[in-house]
């Protein structure tokens, strides 16, 4: 288990804990740093790359370890900024600006601006995406789209660097440690992410794909792992310190009672909505 890497010692200042229990719902400690969380997941294919590859377990890597998106809904279902800090748009809903942080930097030391932005949506824009200077971007897309800032939250719209999109450089909490395409990824904890202590209290992450469900499924009744995606109960199903989520009936995972989580999960998609290395924590 991953429980003796933890240190309890590591706790939030309180300022930082206040902030996060309002935002999360969660009535207990706050959460300690430390552990490696380890997540079996289905959809790896060898050919995974940075660039190409939609199974689940690249879209947990990008979103929810390596990058950044310019947006993030929460797990309470609430909008809010991530590389981006706000946003604005025409009354048609055509143009859009969206500023952006200027204290982020990627894993490899350079600094995120508004190339980096204009370079990612070169894949995913339905329009013209310009910068306005170094920190701020204009969208001007084909048709309107009030719900372009949500849209742009969703895992496909991550922002990968300008100067190196395909090597897994990232602004996300996580960097890579080491990666093998269709089986593992090993990632650890940036040190001074812009985050700060509101997000990620994992030192480091893994994830190993395991095609089959009931294998993944038998890795986490051994204690192999602390969270699987899963579509039936099955063995897991009467084992007392496995949680299964949102129900038994319905499960899209598995998740060892060992890892803590806020109050509010949100279920868009499995693992907190793609999200579960900067939003859970070890007991």
């Amino acid at each position: 288990m991953s429980r003796a890497l933890l240190d309890r010692r590591a706790l939030f200042s309180s300022a930082a804990a206040a902030a996060l229990l309002a935002a999360t719902g969660v009535s207990a400690a706050p959460p300690a740093r430390g552990g490696r969380l380890r997540m079996a997941l289905s959809g790896a294919a060898r050919d995974d790359t940075w660039l190409r590859g939609n199974g689940l377990f690249m879209q947990v890597a990008r979103q929810g370890v390596v990058f950044d998106t310019l947006t993030e809904v929460a797990a309470d279902g609430t909008l809010r900024g991530e590389l981006a800090t706000g946003w604005t748009s025409s009354s048609d809903a055509r143009v859009w600006l969206f500023d952006l942080r200027q204290d982020v930097k990627f894993h490899d030391g350079q600094a995120f601006t508004a190339k980096d932005v204009v370079a990612s949506a070169a894949g995913f824009a339905d329009g013209v995406v310009r910068a306005v200077g170094d920190f701020q971007v204009s969208f001007t897309l084909d048709q309107a789209d009030p719900r372009l800032p949500m849209r742009l939250a969703q895992p496909e719209y991550y922002i990968r660097s300008a100067h190196a999109p395909e090597s897994g450089v990232g602004t996300g909490l996580y960097q890579i440690a080491h990666f093998t395409p269709g089986q593992r990824l090993l990632a650890t904890r940036v040190a001074d992410h812009f985050k700060g202590d509101s997000a990620g209290w994992f030192d480091e992450v893994e994830l190993t794909s395991i095609p089959s469900e009931p294998v993944r499924g038998q890795a986490l009744g051994e204690y192999l792992v602390d969270a699987v995606d899963l579509t039936v109960a099955g063995s897991v199903g009467d084992l007392p310190d496995i949680t299964l989520q949102p129900d038994h009936r319905h499960p899209t995972q598995a998740v060892s009672s060992d890892v803590m989580q806020p109050a509010n999960i949100s279920h868009l998609r499995p693992l907190d909505n793609l999200r579960a290395a900067e939003r859970w924590w070890f007991a």
